[in-house]
């Protein structure tokens, strides 16, 4: 480090670099300017540089989900609550990100009292930004003074780890700059909160009755098993039991999806039939760590009395809730009960797995049929998913997804490593994925493959900057059909049908865009492909690229409609 002086913003980097946060996504301020050049002179930490506050929260969202933390540095007012819909998301969807501000300092806070000024970025509640952000963190600070600055800082980070969701931090503008004790060498860690004995005991006991009495029991992991560290636990509950298993589609991944016990992802109607059919046969479903949506309603609605839910937020076995049981604690107690039982491991296998080119012939859009060259939504992951495969690149990308069409199309795909598919699958934001490209490449060491809908990527285009700006040779595909198709299904699903009288809602229609020019703008390499031949031409030289982003267009028809979409819209469609 450059500068005599060890600061409170020296401080708060040298733990985020001892968490192994060696990047830092910033939009700059005047405000939080003694922590921006204290960033920019601290060795080990890169400055991310971002070009919007979405684009630097969600990058940070998808390096927490891949590194384990996060750390997002942004101005007061105007940035932090541009960032809030981003912070949301990694609220519900648990990712730690530390989120960095600054505000008037002291002497601004004089001058208010005395003129009765409102000073740039304020609403004039200057505690407006601490108290909009305690709804979507599960800590947060304003520190006046560097006074105990350490030790509050060092409370913030433990809470982002024990509870994997993210914190907020500000100062006034000047205390960032002031002087601060250097931190313990050793790292920070999570609390390891035990459960209830007795509470703990009765949970699994009753599980364990309900377990043994099933004919046909299910595994259900959700994301919080990846988040808290304990996929090698569910492995091992997996193995033991011999119990088949499904994921939801934001913990798709929590595990290796290799084995005879993997079904494939569920979601709902656009899971793959055998998936569908299995779940609902089952008659006990261990969830663990599931974050349940609406997108499982109809699991909770027909399946409640016969699961047995564990996650961060509740235990509860049928309709049996229980205080105080921890996830962690609950799983081991039942690795222990399936190690000890001679009737497991059950000696089951999963239905057989789609033979290529399944799920993804099926499931395309059957008015395409005659027409092979046309790129289908289905078609693009039917060739995109073998070159990645017969390639061996599967180790070595992860896969980027915000809500839409081709999200859930992407939850029949089967064999992926842990870890490798990112989605906005609870909070469902459009846009997200665009966003957090540069941050899944630089968390993971990985190459991000991101496959954005149009509209979605139209939000947060300017992120193909960043990517270029920090010569990432990430990919975003673009599903270009020129309408939010997702939106369209859940609004009137007949706008799909053939014929000019079926149209789309004006409010689903986008604006056309030069992508080529858009990628040549942002320092991009740019494809169009408009057939499944030049999809397949374009994919080898798009693997050769190394230090330079690549947009894709993928040209698929507006009323393209995959199968996957086609049931989930028609299920719920209003009475």
């Amino acid at each position: 480090m450059s500068r005599q002086t060890f600061t409170v913003a020296d401080y708060l980097l040298t733990r985020l670099l001892q968490l192994k946060v060696t990047d830092v996504f910033q939009i700059p301020g005047d405000y939080v300017k003694h922590f921006t050049q204290a960033l920019e002179n601290f060795d080990g930490i890169n400055t991310i540089g971002a070009v919007n506050e979405l684009d630097a929260s969600y990058a940070a969202d998808a390096y927490a989900r891949t590194r384990g933390l996060a750390a997002v540095s942004l101005q007061y007012g105007v940035s932090t609550f541009s960032a809030l819909n981003a912070v949301a998301g990694a609220y519900v969807e648990r990712s730690p990100i530390v989120v960095i501000s600054a505000c008037p300092g002291a002497d601004m806070r004089n001058q208010t009292n005395m003129y009765g000024m409102i000073f740039h970025h304020s609403t004039g509640n200057l505690d407006a930004d601490q108290n909009v952000f305690k709804n979507v963190t599960v800590a947060s600070e304003t520190l006046s003074t560097s006074v105990g600055a350490a030790e509050k800082i060092d409370a913030l980070l433990i809470a982002a780890l024990t509870h994997q969701r993210p914190v907020y931090i500000a100062c006034y503008k000047e205390v960032w700059g002031e002087a601060c004790p250097r931190p313990a060498a050793t790292p920070l860690k999570a609390q390891r909160i035990h459960s209830e004995t007795l509470a703990l005991e009765n949970a699994v006991e009753l599980a364990w009755s309900q377990i043994t009495a099933a004919k046909k029991p299910l595994i259900f992991a959700g994301v919080e098993v990846l988040r808290f560290g304990l996929s090698k636990l569910l492995q091992k509950i997996i193995d033991a039991s011999g119990m088949l298993y499904t994921t939801t589609t934001l913990g798709k991944t929590v595990v290796d999806e290799v084995g005879e016990q993997f079904i494939g992802t569920y979601a709902d109607q656009a899971s793959i039939a055998n998936v569908i059919t299995t779940v609902e046969d089952a008659d006990c479903i261990i969830s663990l760590g599931t974050i349940l949506t609406d997108d499982y309603l109809w699991l909770m609605e027909n399946k409640y009395p016969q699961m047995i839910q564990s996650s961060i937020g509740q235990m509860r076995v049928g309709y049996f809730q229980y205080e105080g049981v921890m996830m962690q604690d609950f799983m081991e107690a039942l690795l222990k009960r399936f190690q000890k039982a001679k009737a497991y491991p059950l000696k089951v296998k999963a239905p057989a797995k789609p033979v290529y080119p399944e799920p993804w012939i099926s499931n395309s859009d059957a008015r395409w049929n005659d027409k092979p060259e046309v790129i289908t939504y289905n078609r693009f992951f039917q060739h995109t998913m073998k070159f990645l495969q017969d390639q061996k690149m599967m180790d070595d990308i992860v896969m980027v997804y915000g809500v839409s069409s081709a999200m859930y199309v992407a939850s029949n795909a089967m064999g992926m490593k842990q870890g490798s598919y990112i989605s906005s699958a609870a909070w469902q934001c459009i846009g997200f994925e665009t966003g957090a490209t540069s941050g899944a490449q630089l968390g993971s060491g990985k190459r991000a493959l991101t496959i954005a809908g149009d509209g979605g990527f139209m939000m947060v285009c300017q992120s193909l900057s960043t990517l270029a700006r920090n010569n990432l040779n990430s990919v975003i595909f673009v599903m270009s059909n020129g309408v939010y198709a997702i939106e369209q299904v859940y609004v009137d699903i007949t706008a799909f049908e053939a014929g000019p009288q079926h149209k789309f809602d004006s409010f689903d229609i986008l604006p056309k865009w030069d992508y080529m020019a858009l990628a040549q703008a942002f320092g991009a390499k740019g494809f169009r492909v408009e057939t499944v031949d030049e999809l397949k031409r374009a994919l080898p030289l798009i693997k050769k690229i190394k230090s330079q982003p690549v947009l894709v267009e993928v040209c698929i028809p507006e009323k393209d409609l995959p199968q996957q979409m086609a049931r989930l819209g028609n299920e719920t469609l209003p009475v």
